[in-house]
């Protein structure tokens, strides 16, 4: 059976990036053809500036050479212009008669430059600045000629007269408007840049309208609507590009600016695929290259039939590619009504921060000077972060907010060559940028891979960003706009859980067919992540995948260094009785426990027990009632309680049994990653309920509800949710907090960052605010827990004369190594 035919028309970076998607995920699916107009294969636009400026050639920026599509029996016409595309035969024409049929085609045909209609538009030593073409004819140019124009003073102006500069030509900038870079700046960063260009040697006329450009043959002045004119052997128009659609419109395909697409990125033909600077998407067009990378994605995914991704736009930034100027601008960084406005300004220093800010949630930057930060405001904008707690830093950046350290990565470009980049494994700064240029690589996982700088603690991850962003400079975003779960796939967590809603898989084999995992037994990362999505999504079917969990929980007690494990008896609110007391002793006792010891959690933990023994302390605790307190999993760990109104008298509400009551309603409840709670019974907060996940302080009229707390590494104060009168209200709210958590976080992610990352608002808007989805949601969790609340020790303890754990295996170390 002969397979289907793609045919690709357009040879540039956003269509090949689509191959490239589709044969990780489809590897043979297609035979495939792929037209290009220009006479080479797919090379890095982005490098065109380092190409014209001399520091790269032509086969320094090449992405994809022939023996690249010859090893994937691609076949490749190049300098050849498809002209015609019948779609009732399926069907595309190239000028030179050469034809090739599809199943599905392919558009991806960039965009042409703009050139301004006025006379003398036609001379010798007119360009744009698109492709290696424009780029031979400029540095044929500087060799005979000494004066250029470059009209337009955006981002690819500027880098052209950055340039020719460095080629030995005087170079002017005109621009129509009053400012530079208008649709990357503000007038303040827009000036500072300018002087700064200045200096280095640019000459600018500003608020200039081309009227003509004059010469007989060979243009020789450019002239100007106010009458003046400025000698020219050379002029480049950079003043926009317009998407390449007469093909698309002559073959009948809907286009309106650009070609109409989809979140799929169909066109209005479903056999008609379109990508990069041809399309319109949600009334947008696109000139940057991370949005084409993403919709490359999206499209190789529905190409390979497995119809998950979609594209809702994207989020981009500007950083801009000339020596010595450090440039950062991304969203609304205008502002406007409804924007707040953050400024910082060092005159003396050249450096200019400005954010704008609207709901506590930064929508748009620019940085000049000092763009060390421009990745993590810019990572800000596209999670959505709440920046409340730290607003009054955000200024002075990540280091001075305390975010994991990456106070480091000051000024990445000016960084010696030799200067160690990443400290966990030996990597400078050199190897990384050799890395980034030889290679083509992209992304921060591509970084990664080949030179493993950040792949392990991650502290010098912004460092790396920093490096990809002035390496590859001019408009790509370093960073993905979505992050995908692990290596084995590229959607994300949110697209993975809604594949789980809508398609319906049972099992982790399904789910990883439906989704085209690349590799078919996932990895470390993702199996715990794609157990625990089933799982919540389907309680009472799924049935859970002990291998597919870490070593603790499959063991149901937490390993220590020396490979022996503690065990940890639930003891509810932290109350307990001589008993329960008594049979925890007698347990040590008999089974030589080394150690015994209270823990923060109010609770009793048996350290140093060998493996072989825990179903038989399991199975002895069980007999006085003691079950497993799940201190080893991504579930409800304790409930903590101070003694409230009934002892203390600073009390005012019953803590004590609140707590208890929480605990039996939340234990054994699987989440994406562990949960405390606690119950104090005044505001003197003995129980520390403000740095719990879900914490409830007690007030004289009842109750104060907190959450998004957290005790770690990184404490992190709860945000007050609301106040409730009655336990019965505490209880349904903090059920309904829980299954919302449970249904919305990413696996791992804990309810500090989960609120961090999608807002208090939304929470408030979810929980207090829609009180018939709230009891929604308490519903589903209540129905969860009727399936989920069994003892895993009694469970493993049946038989515990008859059979004894395998001792741990080299395999079990290394992963919880590795997890760890």
């Amino acid at each position: 059976m002969s397979k289907p035919k793609l045919v690709l028309v357009g040879n540039g970076m956003a269509g090949v990036r689509t191959l490239e998607e589709l044969l990780k995920l489809a590897p043979g699916k297609y035979d495939i053809t792929v037209f290009g107009a220009e006479p080479h294969p797919n090379y890095n636009r982005i490098l065109l500036s380092p190409v014209l400026a001399g520091e790269k050639k032509l086969d320094d920026i090449i992405l994809n050479d022939e023996d690249w599509y010859a090893g994937h029996g691609i076949t490749l016409h190049k300098g050849k212009t498809v002209v015609a595309i019948d779609r009732g035969r399926r069907r595309v024409r190239t000028e030179d008669g050469t034809v090739a049929d599809y199943d599905r085609l392919l558009l991806a045909t960039g965009s042409t430059p703009f050139i301004l209609p006025v006379p003398g538009r036609d001379l010798e030593g007119v360009v744009g600045f698109r492709d290696i073409r424009d780029v031979e004819r400029m540095l044929e140019a500087s060799e005979k000629h000494r004066h250029a124009v470059v009209i337009g003073g955006g981002l690819l102006g500027l880098e052209a007269a950055n340039g020719l500069k460095k080629r030995g030509m005087n170079v002017t900038v005109a621009h129509l408007l009053d400012t530079l870079m208008e649709r990357q700046l503000d007038k303040p960063a827009a000036a500072l840049l300018q002087r700064a260009l200045e200096n280095s040697g640019l000459s600018f006329k500003l608020e200039a309208q081309t009227e003509a450009l004059l010469g007989e043959g060979r243009v020789r002045a450019v002239r100007f609507k106010d009458g003046s004119e400025i000698p020219a052997d050379l002029v480049v128009m950079a003043v926009g590009i317009r998407p390449n659609i007469e093909l698309a419109k002559a073959a009948g395909i809907h286009c309106e600016r650009g070609i109409l697409v989809s979140d799929t990125m169909q066109t209005f033909d479903p056999q008609v695929y379109a990508v990069g600077e041809c399309v319109q998407h949600r009334g947008e067009l696109f000139g940057l290259v991370a949005p084409l990378f993403e919709q490359a994605k999206v499209c190789a995914n529905h190409l390979a039939e497995f119809g998950i991704a979609r594209y809702r736009g994207s989020v981009t930034s500007t950083k801009l590619k000339v020596t010595g100027i450090d440039l950062f601008s991304a969203g609304e960084y205008q502002g406007g009504p409804g924007f707040e406005e953050l400024l910082f300004q060092d005159p003396s220093r050249g450096v200019y921060k400005k954010l704008v800010v609207r709901d506590n949630k930064v929508a748009g930057a620019v940085l000049y000077g000092d763009t060390v930060d421009g990745a993590w405001y810019f990572q800000m904008m596209r999670d959505g972060t709440d920046i409340s707690a730290f607003r009054e830093h955000i200024l002075f950046g990540q280091a001075h907010v305390g975010d994991s350290g990456h106070g480091a990565e000051s000024h990445a470009a000016r960084l010696a060559e030799d200067a160690e980049v990443c400290g966990c494994n030996g990597v400078c700064k050199k190897t990384i940028v050799d890395a980034i240029i030889q290679k083509k690589l992209f992304t921060l996982d591509e970084v990664r891979a080949h030179t493993k700088a950040s792949a392990s603690c991650g502290s010098c991850t912004g460092l790396v960003e920093q490096l990809l962003q002035s390496t590859l400079g001019s408009d790509y975003s370093v960073s993905p706009a979505k992050k995908p779960l692990c290596r084995c796939t590229d959607l994300t967590h949110e697209e993975v859980r809604e594949a789980v809603r809508t398609h319906g898989p049972k099992t982790i084999p399904q789910l990883m067919g439906a989704l085209g995992w690349r590799t078919p037994d996932g990895c470390h990362t993702c199996r715990p992540a794609l157990n625990y999505y089933l799982l919540c999504q389907w309680p009472g079917e799924y049935r859970d995948d002990p291998q597919s969990r870490f070593i603790n929980e499959r063991v149901h007690a937490n390993i220590q260094k020396d490979g022996t494990y503690s065990v940890v008896p639930r003891i509810w609110g932290g109350v307990t009785n001589p008993r329960e007391l008594r049979a925890i002793a007698d347990v040590a006792e008999k089974f030589r426990v080394p150690c015994v010891k209270i823990t923060g959690g109010q609770r009793i933990d048996l350290l140093g027990v060998p493996k072989a023994r825990l179903p038989a302390i399991w199975a002895e605790l069980g007999k006085h009632g003691l079950v497993s307190g799940h201190a080893y999993g991504k579930s409800l760990r304790t409930v903590k309680t101070c003694v409230g109104k009934e002892w203390c008298r600073f009390g005012t509400q019953d803590s004590t049994t609140l707590g208890i009551e929480l605990e039996k309603m939340t234990w054994g409840s699987w989440t994406p990653a562990k949960v405390k709670m606690a119950v104090s019974g005044c505001p003197r907060n003995c129980a520390e309920a403000t740095i719990k996940d879900f914490g409830v302080v007690a007030v004289d009229s009842g109750w104060e509800l907190h959450v998004g707390g957290n005790g770690g590494v990184k404490v992190r104060a709860t945000d007050f949710l609301c106040k409730v009168q009655t336990d019965e209200e505490v209880m349904e709210y903090a059920a309904a907090y829980l299954q919302l958590y449970r249904e919305e976080a990413r696996y791992l992610e804990r309810t500090a960052h989960w609120i961090e990352r999608v807002g208090l608002p939304y929470v408030h808007s979810r929980i207090v605010d829609d009180a018939e989805g709230r009891k929604a949601l308490r519903a589903r969790f209540l129905e969860s827990q009727r399936k989920a609340q069994i003892d895993p020790w009694a469970e493993r303890a049946q038989g515990a004369e008859r059979h004894e754990f395998e001792p741990l295996t080299l395999r079990e170390r290394n992963n919880h190594a590795c997890i760890a």
